[in-house]
């Protein structure tokens, strides 16, 4: 099946681009005068795959996204992953797909570049386990930040841990928000 991808998602998309490249757009969700580390033993062949998201901040470009998956693969390009992001209706039905590349810049940053956006966002994990089941994702300016997990339910243990980890970071955890999943 093949879904649609819409303008107005792009438009958003855009929108998050030049909010991630410092510009006055949408709230911060972490205080800045904590210094914000991202894993500096990522390995991105490892992060391949489906991702649910499990918890996120509010954004602008994922207003009509109740929900999340994202999939990443490898491109055959050395250090850069194809990204393909699909949005859940309240549901948990996939509505719209945007697609791109993330491009690994070493310690958990990644550059993620989206089909239609003209710049491309920081996108750095800060913390993924062991395993590759979790892993907290978010952005220096603190615009941004999700919870994903291999599967759709997230043991309790693992979500205490990545709710420390974007504590640790300065996130706000009063204003993260669970997100629907399929």
């Amino acid at each position: 099946m093949r879904l649609p991808v819409k303008p107005a998602l792009f438009s958003a998309l855009s929108l998050l681009a030049v909010a991630s490249c410092g510009a006055v757009l949408g709230p911060s969700y972490r205080d800045e005068n904590v210094t914000i580390a991202s894993s500096a033993n990522f390995d991105a062949s490892r992060y391949v795959g489906r991702w649910y998201e499990v918890a996120r901040y509010p954004n602008l470009f994922q207003a009509e996204c109740p929900g999340a998956i994202a999939e990443y693969g490898a491109s055959g390009t050395p250090g850069v992953l194809t990204v393909r992001n699909t949005c859940l209706d309240a549901s948990g039905q996939p509505t719209e797909v945007i697609t791109g590349t993330a491009t690994d810049e070493g310690l958990g940053r990644l550059s993620v570049r989206l089909q239609g956006v003209p710049v491309a966002a920081p996108y750095w994990v800060l913390w993924v386990d062991e395993g590759y089941r979790t892993a907290v994702v978010g952005a220096p300016n603190g615009r941004v930040g999700w919870i994903l997990n291999r599967d759709p339910e997230i043991p309790a243990d693992r979500l205490a841990a990545a709710r420390e980890v974007l504590d640790f970071n300065g996130y706000d955890l009063s204003r993260l928000q669970r997100s629907v999943t399929p």
